[in-house]
Protein backbone atom coordinates (compact mmCIF):
# COMPACT_ATOMS: atom_id res chain seq x y z
CA UNK A 1 0.00 0.00 0.00
CA UNK A 2 2.91 2.10 0.03
CA UNK A 3 1.86 3.16 3.73
CA UNK A 4 3.47 3.25 7.17
CA UNK A 5 1.78 2.33 9.51
CA UNK A 6 2.62 4.00 13.10
CA UNK A 7 2.06 2.20 16.67
CA UNK A 8 2.04 2.83 19.67
CA UNK A 9 3.10 0.34 21.90
CA UNK A 10 4.31 -0.09 25.50
CA UNK A 11 7.58 0.37 26.54
CA UNK A 12 7.56 -0.24 30.23
CA UNK A 13 5.15 -0.63 32.91
CA UNK A 14 4.26 2.55 35.01
CA UNK A 15 4.60 2.79 38.38
CA UNK A 16 2.34 4.96 39.78
CA UNK A 17 1.08 7.25 37.56
CA UNK A 18 2.35 6.86 33.39
CA UNK A 19 4.54 9.10 31.66
CA UNK A 20 5.78 9.34 28.48
CA UNK A 21 8.23 7.08 28.46
CA UNK A 22 5.75 3.94 29.39
CA UNK A 23 4.89 4.32 25.37
CA UNK A 24 6.86 3.86 22.09
CA UNK A 25 6.07 5.51 18.54
CA UNK A 26 7.17 2.64 16.42
CA UNK A 27 6.79 2.54 12.23
CA UNK A 28 6.26 -0.48 10.44
CA UNK A 29 4.87 -1.59 6.80
CA UNK A 30 1.30 -1.85 6.59
CA UNK A 31 0.43 -5.29 6.82
CA UNK A 32 -1.77 -7.40 4.61
CA UNK A 33 -5.16 -9.42 5.34
CA UNK A 34 -4.85 -12.61 5.41
CA UNK A 35 -7.58 -15.39 4.21
CA UNK A 36 -10.67 -14.52 6.52
CA UNK A 37 -9.24 -11.46 7.64
CA UNK A 38 -9.75 -7.46 7.22
CA UNK A 39 -7.62 -4.40 6.89
CA UNK A 40 -9.12 -1.51 8.81
CA UNK A 41 -7.62 2.25 8.75
CA UNK A 42 -8.46 3.70 11.83
CA UNK A 43 -10.44 7.27 11.88
CA UNK A 44 -10.53 7.65 15.74
CA UNK A 45 -9.67 6.38 18.44
CA UNK A 46 -10.85 6.07 22.01
CA UNK A 47 -8.76 6.91 25.00
CA UNK A 48 -10.74 6.13 27.84
CA UNK A 49 -9.49 4.58 32.00
CA UNK A 50 -9.86 0.91 31.68
CA UNK A 51 -6.26 1.21 29.61
CA UNK A 52 -4.30 2.16 32.70
CA UNK A 53 -5.28 -1.77 33.68
CA UNK A 54 -4.05 -2.82 30.80
CA UNK A 55 -0.31 -1.03 31.06
CA UNK A 56 -0.32 -3.30 34.23
CA UNK A 57 0.79 -6.95 34.85
CA UNK A 58 -1.56 -7.08 38.15
CA UNK A 59 -4.27 -9.69 37.98
CA UNK A 60 -7.28 -8.37 36.29
CA UNK A 61 -10.22 -9.43 34.21
CA UNK A 62 -8.47 -9.27 30.61
CA UNK A 63 -4.81 -10.07 29.94
CA UNK A 64 -2.11 -7.02 29.91
CA UNK A 65 -0.78 -5.19 27.00
CA UNK A 66 3.00 -7.16 26.60
CA UNK A 67 5.82 -4.61 26.60
CA UNK A 68 5.99 -4.01 23.19
CA UNK A 69 2.79 -4.60 22.24
CA UNK A 70 0.10 -2.23 20.74
CA UNK A 71 -1.45 -0.17 23.56
CA UNK A 72 -5.31 -1.51 23.43
CA UNK A 73 -8.10 0.84 22.20
CA UNK A 74 -11.27 0.83 20.84
CA UNK A 75 -10.60 2.33 16.91
CA UNK A 76 -13.57 3.51 14.31
CA UNK A 77 -12.11 3.01 11.00
CA UNK A 78 -13.05 2.13 7.17
CA UNK A 79 -12.22 -0.93 5.41
CA UNK A 80 -9.84 -0.46 3.08
CA UNK A 81 -9.25 -4.17 2.21
CA UNK A 82 -11.01 -7.55 2.97
CA UNK A 83 -10.26 -11.22 2.52
CA UNK A 84 -14.25 -11.87 4.92
CA UNK A 85 -17.01 -12.16 2.89
CA UNK A 86 -18.91 -10.58 6.11
CA UNK A 87 -16.99 -7.12 5.43
CA UNK A 88 -16.33 -5.15 2.35
CA UNK A 89 -13.90 -2.74 0.73
CA UNK A 90 -15.53 0.85 2.46
CA UNK A 91 -17.22 -0.28 5.24
CA UNK A 92 -16.99 1.77 7.96
CA UNK A 93 -16.36 -0.21 11.68
CA UNK A 94 -16.06 -0.36 15.36
CA UNK A 95 -13.90 -2.29 17.33
CA UNK A 96 -10.55 -3.05 19.35
CA UNK A 97 -8.00 -3.00 16.79
CA UNK A 98 -5.74 -0.42 19.21
CA UNK A 99 -3.17 2.99 19.08
CA UNK A 100 -2.12 1.94 15.09
CA UNK A 101 -3.23 4.03 11.93
CA UNK A 102 -3.64 0.17 10.13
CA UNK A 103 -5.20 -2.99 12.08
CA UNK A 104 -6.10 -6.62 11.09
CA UNK A 105 -9.12 -8.59 12.48
CA UNK A 106 -10.89 -11.94 11.80
CA UNK A 107 -14.13 -10.05 12.11
CA UNK A 108 -15.14 -11.18 15.52
CA UNK A 109 -13.69 -8.11 16.76
CA UNK A 110 -15.53 -5.51 14.86
CA UNK A 111 -19.32 -4.27 14.06
CA UNK A 112 -19.85 -2.95 10.91
CA UNK A 113 -21.86 0.81 11.83
CA UNK A 114 -23.66 3.38 9.78
CA UNK A 115 -22.06 6.46 8.76
CA UNK A 116 -25.04 8.22 8.40
CA UNK A 117 -26.50 7.81 11.41
CA UNK A 118 -24.51 10.36 13.06
CA UNK A 119 -20.81 11.55 14.00
CA UNK A 120 -18.84 8.20 13.62
CA UNK A 121 -16.67 9.36 16.39
CA UNK A 122 -20.14 9.01 18.71
CA UNK A 123 -19.45 5.33 18.04
CA UNK A 124 -16.42 5.45 20.59
CA UNK A 125 -18.40 7.17 23.29
CA UNK A 126 -22.48 7.68 23.73
CA UNK A 127 -23.40 5.40 20.94
CA UNK A 128 -20.42 2.71 22.01
CA UNK A 129 -18.97 1.31 24.99
CA UNK A 130 -19.33 4.23 27.46
CA UNK A 131 -23.01 4.39 26.78
CA UNK A 132 -23.71 0.74 27.21
CA UNK A 133 -21.55 0.76 30.07
CA UNK A 134 -23.91 3.33 31.40
CA UNK A 135 -27.23 1.85 30.49
CA UNK A 136 -26.28 -1.77 31.59
CA UNK A 137 -24.65 -0.50 34.36
CA UNK A 138 -27.19 1.89 35.71
CA UNK A 139 -30.53 -0.15 34.54
CA UNK A 140 -29.28 -3.76 35.29
CA UNK A 141 -26.85 -3.13 38.16
CA UNK A 142 -27.91 -0.01 40.25
CA UNK A 143 -31.85 -1.56 38.96
CA UNK A 144 -33.28 2.31 39.23
CA UNK A 145 -36.61 3.19 38.93
CA UNK A 146 -38.79 6.55 39.11
CA UNK A 147 -38.34 8.02 42.29
CA UNK A 148 -34.68 7.15 43.35
CA UNK A 149 -32.29 9.70 44.33
CA UNK A 150 -29.05 8.05 42.10
CA UNK A 151 -25.16 9.49 42.32
CA UNK A 152 -22.77 9.08 39.97
CA UNK A 153 -18.78 10.42 39.84
CA UNK A 154 -17.14 11.32 37.60
CA UNK A 155 -20.36 13.18 36.18
CA UNK A 156 -18.68 14.80 33.19
CA UNK A 157 -16.88 12.11 31.80
CA UNK A 158 -17.52 9.74 29.14
CA UNK A 159 -20.00 7.12 31.32
CA UNK A 160 -21.01 9.29 34.03
CA UNK A 161 -22.77 11.72 32.20
CA UNK A 162 -24.65 9.59 30.00
CA UNK A 163 -25.54 7.50 33.28
CA UNK A 164 -26.82 10.65 34.50
CA UNK A 165 -28.84 11.52 31.37
CA UNK A 166 -30.32 8.32 31.53
CA UNK A 167 -31.08 8.54 35.14
CA UNK A 168 -33.68 11.49 34.49
CA UNK A 169 -35.41 9.66 31.93
CA UNK A 170 -35.91 6.82 34.45
CA UNK A 171 -37.79 10.19 36.39
CA UNK A 172 -34.78 10.24 39.38
CA UNK A 173 -33.16 12.92 41.00
CA UNK A 174 -29.45 13.03 40.23
CA UNK A 175 -26.47 14.16 41.50
CA UNK A 176 -23.50 14.15 39.95
CA UNK A 177 -19.64 14.98 41.19
CA UNK A 178 -17.27 16.33 39.45
CA UNK A 179 -13.86 18.28 39.94
CA UNK A 180 -14.13 21.87 38.68
CA UNK A 181 -17.04 24.91 38.31
CA UNK A 182 -16.95 24.41 34.37
CA UNK A 183 -17.91 20.68 34.93
CA UNK A 184 -20.14 20.97 37.40
CA UNK A 185 -21.78 23.99 35.46
CA UNK A 186 -22.23 21.46 32.39
CA UNK A 187 -23.81 18.68 34.11
CA UNK A 188 -26.33 20.54 35.45
CA UNK A 189 -26.59 23.39 33.09
CA UNK A 190 -26.64 21.87 29.95
CA UNK A 191 -27.34 18.08 30.95
CA UNK A 192 -30.40 18.55 33.87
CA UNK A 193 -28.87 17.11 36.93
CA UNK A 194 -30.48 18.25 39.64
CA UNK A 195 -27.38 18.59 41.90
CA UNK A 196 -23.88 18.81 41.17
CA UNK A 197 -21.03 18.40 43.83
CA UNK A 198 -17.64 19.80 43.34
CA UNK A 199 -15.04 17.29 45.15
CA UNK A 200 -11.95 19.61 44.75
CA UNK A 201 -13.54 22.28 46.60
CA UNK A 202 -16.80 21.24 48.90
CA UNK A 203 -16.93 19.11 52.12
CA UNK A 204 -18.34 15.96 49.76
CA UNK A 205 -20.33 15.10 53.05
CA UNK A 206 -21.72 18.34 53.81
CA UNK A 207 -22.77 18.52 50.43
CA UNK A 208 -24.52 14.90 50.34
CA UNK A 209 -26.41 15.60 53.59
CA UNK A 210 -28.20 18.80 51.68
CA UNK A 211 -28.39 17.15 48.68
CA UNK A 212 -29.60 13.44 49.96
CA UNK A 213 -31.73 13.62 53.24
CA UNK A 214 -32.99 10.83 52.89
CA UNK A 215 -29.88 8.62 51.66
CA UNK A 216 -28.68 7.51 48.31
CA UNK A 217 -30.40 4.76 46.85
CA UNK A 218 -28.18 4.19 43.93
CA UNK A 219 -24.51 4.93 43.39
CA UNK A 220 -22.91 4.50 40.17
CA UNK A 221 -18.78 4.38 40.89
CA UNK A 222 -16.32 5.50 38.33
CA UNK A 223 -13.53 6.72 41.21
CA UNK A 224 -13.56 5.03 44.47
CA UNK A 225 -11.27 6.25 47.10
CA UNK A 226 -12.56 9.53 48.97
CA UNK A 227 -15.01 10.02 46.72
CA UNK A 228 -16.84 6.80 47.39
CA UNK A 229 -16.26 6.64 50.64
CA UNK A 230 -18.26 9.79 51.51
CA UNK A 231 -20.54 8.26 49.54
CA UNK A 232 -21.04 4.95 51.49
CA UNK A 233 -21.33 6.84 54.50
CA UNK A 234 -24.77 8.08 52.67
CA UNK A 235 -26.85 5.06 51.67
CA UNK A 236 -30.67 4.68 52.13
CA UNK A 237 -32.05 1.42 52.93
CA UNK A 238 -31.15 -1.40 50.17
CA UNK A 239 -29.31 1.05 48.29
CA UNK A 240 -27.22 -0.57 44.62
CA UNK A 241 -24.16 0.13 44.11
CA UNK A 242 -22.31 -0.32 40.62
CA UNK A 243 -18.42 -0.57 40.61
CA UNK A 244 -17.46 0.34 36.90
CA UNK A 245 -13.80 2.05 37.75
CA UNK A 246 -11.54 3.34 40.56
CA UNK A 247 -10.25 6.03 38.97
CA UNK A 248 -8.57 7.43 42.41
CA UNK A 249 -7.11 4.10 42.80
CA UNK A 250 -5.58 3.11 39.58
CA UNK A 251 -2.35 5.15 39.93
CA UNK A 252 -1.45 5.03 43.90
CA UNK A 253 1.98 3.59 44.95
CA UNK A 254 0.81 1.48 47.86
CA UNK A 255 -2.86 0.96 48.03
CA UNK A 256 -4.98 2.02 50.45
CA UNK A 257 -6.44 0.01 53.39
CA UNK A 258 -9.62 -1.90 52.15
CA UNK A 259 -13.32 -2.80 53.70
CA UNK A 260 -13.93 0.02 55.31
CA UNK A 261 -17.10 0.79 54.02
CA UNK A 262 -18.65 -2.91 54.69
CA UNK A 263 -20.16 -1.21 58.00
CA UNK A 264 -22.36 1.08 56.02
CA UNK A 265 -23.26 -1.70 53.94
CA UNK A 266 -24.42 -3.81 56.32
CA UNK A 267 -26.43 -0.90 58.23
CA UNK A 268 -28.30 -0.05 55.30
CA UNK A 269 -28.45 -4.12 53.83
CA UNK A 270 -26.93 -2.36 50.88
CA UNK A 271 -26.05 -4.49 47.41
CA UNK A 272 -22.30 -3.81 46.00
CA UNK A 273 -21.30 -5.40 42.28
CA UNK A 274 -18.61 -5.01 39.59
CA UNK A 275 -19.35 -5.40 36.32
CA UNK A 276 -17.66 -4.84 32.72
CA UNK A 277 -19.97 -3.86 29.89
CA UNK A 278 -18.84 -7.61 28.08
CA UNK A 279 -20.92 -9.05 31.10
CA UNK A 280 -23.78 -8.01 28.60
CA UNK A 281 -22.27 -8.17 25.11
CA UNK A 282 -25.52 -10.56 23.79
CA UNK A 283 -28.23 -7.60 24.44
CA UNK A 284 -25.76 -4.53 23.03
CA UNK A 285 -28.19 -4.63 20.17
CA UNK A 286 -31.20 -3.63 22.12
CA UNK A 287 -29.15 -0.94 24.14
CA UNK A 288 -27.64 0.55 21.33
CA UNK A 289 -31.01 0.99 19.58
CA UNK A 290 -32.34 2.95 22.47
CA UNK A 291 -29.58 4.64 22.63
CA UNK A 292 -29.14 6.44 19.64
CA UNK A 293 -33.10 6.89 20.07
CA UNK A 294 -32.99 9.00 22.80
CA UNK A 295 -29.57 10.99 21.12
CA UNK A 296 -32.27 11.52 18.29
CA UNK A 297 -34.72 12.75 20.90
CA UNK A 298 -32.30 15.30 22.52
CA UNK A 299 -32.48 13.40 25.54
CA UNK A 300 -29.11 11.91 25.58
CA UNK A 301 -26.91 15.30 25.14
CA UNK A 302 -22.69 14.35 24.92
CA UNK A 303 -19.56 16.40 24.76
CA UNK A 304 -16.54 15.28 23.15
CA UNK A 305 -12.86 16.16 24.11
CA UNK A 306 -10.88 15.48 20.36
CA UNK A 307 -7.13 15.59 20.19
CA UNK A 308 -5.23 15.94 16.59
CA UNK A 309 -2.65 12.84 15.69
CA UNK A 310 -1.76 9.68 16.55
CA UNK A 311 1.15 10.77 17.97
CA UNK A 312 -0.56 12.70 20.53
CA UNK A 313 -2.07 9.85 21.73
CA UNK A 314 0.15 9.38 24.91
CA UNK A 315 0.42 13.03 26.29
CA UNK A 316 -3.73 12.95 25.82
CA UNK A 317 -3.59 9.67 27.65
CA UNK A 318 -2.13 11.55 30.32
CA UNK A 319 -4.10 14.39 30.82
CA UNK A 320 -6.85 11.83 31.20
CA UNK A 321 -5.12 9.79 34.21
CA UNK A 322 -4.85 13.27 35.80
CA UNK A 323 -8.69 14.21 34.87
CA UNK A 324 -8.25 16.88 32.96
CA UNK A 325 -10.68 15.88 30.06
CA UNK A 326 -13.64 17.16 29.60
CA UNK A 327 -16.27 14.39 28.07
CA UNK A 328 -15.75 11.49 25.91
CA UNK A 329 -11.58 12.02 24.96
CA UNK A 330 -11.11 10.71 21.33
CA UNK A 331 -8.06 11.15 18.63
CA UNK A 332 -8.64 12.00 15.50
CA UNK A 333 -6.48 10.01 13.59
CA UNK A 334 -7.55 10.40 9.98
CA UNK A 335 -10.33 11.99 8.11
CA UNK A 336 -13.43 10.38 7.41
Amino acid sequence: MNQVNRRITLASRPDGYPTAANFKLVEDEVPSPGPGQVLVRALYLSLDPYMRGRMSDAKSYAAPVPIGGVMEGGIVGRVVASENPKFKLGDHVEGRLGWQDFGLSDGRNIRTIDPKAGKLSLNLGVLGMPGLTAYFGLLDVCRVHAGDTVVVSAASGAVGQVVGQIAKIMDCKVIGIAGGKAKIDYITHELGFDVGIDYKFEDLDAALDKSCPDGVDAYFDNVGGKVADAVFRHLAYKARIAICGQMALYNVDTPEPGSRNLRFMLVSRAKMEGFIVSDFTDRWPMGLKRLARWVREGKIKYREDVVEGLENAPSAFLRLMRGENFGKLVIKIADE
